[in-house]
């Protein structure tokens, strides 16, 4: 497991950097009942996240069913995703692409806050490159299934719980907080806008050498 999170650790910070979900949690944290509202806006995308992934993993794993050698579908959907990861680095220069919640939009419920959250993910799921990466290497670990759920759930924890603190600070500093939190929001929208491309860069660049090994010698370069 040591080996794998050598790999899915730098993949998950580069995943971190939403600054969609986290300017709606802070939407959230200022509505009539921020703590609810907010703890559900993430569950609800972290619980669409995680179902996301099953389904993906799924269906990756029933393709590689039907081949005798499940390696070269494996590496060469690295391949593919190395090169997304580049495409969306040259895409993404100097944009974070986050929408604004509307000012004027219709007071948040809880069962809205988990469909937004739910929304947010689903929405964002076919974009979410690191994610297919981290599944990619989840998979290529060749663990049994009880170990592969167990390794995308802690990712997908290991991903709710820095959105969390936003609760938590909500928590603990009541209304005073939003100050603070906009700060955090400011740093977050300029480090999507700068350090993301270059970490989606070199991710693209470390699965491709990953994937020309495996093709040119037929042995795995693991980890990376």
């Amino acid at each position: 497991m040591t080996e794998l999170w050598t790999v899915l650790a730098p993949i998950l910070l580069t995943d971190l950097l939403n600054p969609v979900l986290f300017a709606f949690l802070i939407y959230a944290t200022g509505s009539s009942r921020p703590m609810l509202n907010s703890t559900l806006m993430l569950l609800g995308h972290t619980v669409a996240y995680f179902l996301a992934g099953i389904v993906i993993a799924l269906g990756l794993e029933r393709i590689m069913e039907t081949l005798r050698d499940p390696g070269p579908l494996v590496f060469g959907f690295e391949l593919l995703i190395g090169a997304a990861l580049l495409w969306v680095a040259l895409k993404s220069r100097g944009d974070t692409g986050r929408p604004e919640p509307e000012e004027k939009a219709e007071p948040l419920g809880p069962v809205k806050a988990f469909g937004l959250g739910m929304l947010l993910n689903l929405i964002g799921i076919p974009f979410a490159v690191p994610y297919f990466a981290a599944l990619d290497q989840i998979l290529k670990a060749d663990l049994d299934a009880t170990g592969a759920l167990t390794q995308l759930a802690i990712y997908n924890l290991a991903y709710a719980l820095p959105f969390a603190a936003i609760i938590v600070i909500r928590a603990v500093m009541g209304k005073s907080a939003k100050p603070m939190l906009d700060r955090i929001n400011g740093w977050v929208e300029k480090a999507a806008g700068f350090i993301m491309t270059p970490l989606l860069f070199l991710l693209g660049i470390a699965l491709i050498i990953d994937a020309v090994y495996y093709f040119a010698t037929g042995r795995i370069l693991y980890p990376l």
